[in-house]
């Protein structure tokens, strides 16, 4: 992530205010369940979250992430993997920035299904300005997370302290796309050493102009391609909610 140019874009946009429904304090433990010693690490140590918890609890949880000025094929991409995300009953995490982010939460709820942003600013305002009514609406209907409290300064630096807290809430991170400073790649290494599943486009893997990539898949990521899609949703945990265990007989 280039900071200065994500300053100056911050500081000419300002972060917009956004109405929404009060807020409930939370630990990750109380929001996520116990927390081992490698989660613990650079877990925050509290959330602000509104709108719908449970949404966390009965799906696999799979963060979209990439460029703000991503290309025309990556949002593409974005949309069709969170289509695909939500048919096969999971929930599409992401950072409600522009670009790769919106295309993924926006195709979430487009094809009917939940959606969970974990935001780098107070849960009353938005950056992009431009996404605020999309920040309402999720918070309204899915599920919006923040690790900073009102009237804590939006600044740069809270995108990648984001982008761990993001990991941390996912099962498994997809990068659809990314330059060599893009914020999405420090989720990609949180989520390793976090023992998550780091996946990664075929297209950004063949893009020999990238360093990144290798390095990454060196550590344990995986290639995600049409051919990987059904090994990429075999690895995604199986979530069941109590009440329907109670239902099952032996």
């Amino acid at each position: 992530m280039n900071l200065n140019a994500f300053a100056r874009d911050m500081d000419s946009e300002r972060c917009h205010n956004v109405s929404m429904n009060v807020p409930v304090e939370m630990t990750p433990t109380e929001l996520l369940g116990q927390l081992n010693e490698v989660e613990q690490k650079y877990a925050p140590q509290m959330l602000f979250v509104v709108g719908r918890r449970d949404i966390l609890n009965n799906r696999p949880r799979v963060s979209i992430v990439g460029s703000r000025k991503a290309s025309a094929e990556g949002i593409q991409r974005a949309r069709k993997l969170a289509k695909l995300v939500v048919q096969q009953g999971g929930l599409v995490v992401s950072g409600l920035a522009a670009g790769i982010d919106t295309a993924a939460h926006t195709s979430a709820i487009n094809s009917n299904g939940f959606t969970a942003a974990v935001i780098g600013t107070p849960l009353s305002k938005s950056y992009p300005r431009e996404n605020t009514e999309l920040q309402a609406l999720i918070q309204r209907e899915h599920l919006c997370v923040s690790q900073f409290p009102e009237g804590y300064p939006t600044q740069p630096k809270n995108f990648p302290i984001r982008n761990r807290t993001m990991a941390l809430i996912s099962d498994a991170t997809v990068i659809i796309e990314a330059g060599e400073k893009s914020g999405a790649i420090s989720q990609g290494w949180e989520a390793l050493r976090l023992g998550r599943g780091l996946f990664i486009s075929k297209a950004v893997v063949d893009n020999r102009s990238l360093t990144w990539p290798d390095e990454m898949l060196a550590h344990g990521a995986e290639v995600l391609s049409d051919k990987s899609l059904d090994a990429f949703f075999s690895s995604l945990p199986v979530r069941i909610l109590p009440f329907e265990l109670n239902g099952i007989s032996f």
